[in-house]
């Protein structure tokens, strides 16, 4: 069980809520920058967290990734067809149980592996 995966999988439940409800989700991300004299500091910011489905073929497409790197589910597939964007959040919970069960973590040493 990876619990950075099923982080990952309960921020973009958040996303998607906030999408269903016409906003946007972001996170807040503490950056380092220059200041006036010179020095590096902190800075608290805004940033938009990326959606991991999207809109094509008069439906929605849903990956599950592993920080940038999109997990192939069933050998080749990396997303799964819905019709409806209150559909993805059935998807994304089973992408949860799948986590929570181990049943994810095959792909995401696949995911790795292909990093190296």
């Amino acid at each position: 069980m990876s619990l950075t995966l099923i982080a990952g999988i309960d921020e973009q439940q958040r996303v998607l809520e906030a999408a269903l409800r016409g906003e946007t989700y972001t996170v807040r991300v503490t950056r380092k920058v220059t200041n006036a004299e010179g020095e590096r500091v902190e800075q608290a910011a805004e940033k938009r967290a990326r959606a991991w489905y999207f809109e094509q073929d008069n439906g929605w497409y849903v990956q599950c990734r592993y920080g940038a790197r999109v997990l192939h589910l069933n050998g080749k597939s990396n997303a799964v067809w819905v019709a409806t964007l209150q559909e993805v959040a059935d998807v994304l919970a089973a992408f949860k149980a799948a986590a929570e069960s181990g049943e994810l973590d095959k792909a995401v040493a696949m995911a790795m592996a292909r990093a190296k």
